[in-house]
């Protein structure tokens, strides 16, 4: 378990353990969410690294194609 202390000005340093477990660097952003329990600190990382990620190596469907098949597993349910 790590411990920092927050100062007069609310601010708070984040352990080196928990910046390089999160592979953060300085002027990377953070995200807090808040629970019942606590909150969790999350790395924002840009959307540009999404670029990719997902591959799709079938045929070109059109969207007139996407909404057919949206629709048909809507009324599956």
């Amino acid at each position: 378990m790590l411990d920092s202390t927050i100062t007069m000005k609310g601010q708070t340093t984040l352990p080196k353990a928990i910046r390089d477990s999160l592979a953060l660097k300085p002027g990377d952003k953070v995200r807090y969410v808040v629970l019942d329990e606590g909150a969790l600190i999350m790395p924002v990382r840009p959307t540009s690294l999404l670029f990719r990620s997902l591959r799709y190596d079938g045929p070109v469907v059109t969207l007139e194609e996407m909404e057919r098949a949206i629709a048909e597993g809507a009324s599956k349910g």
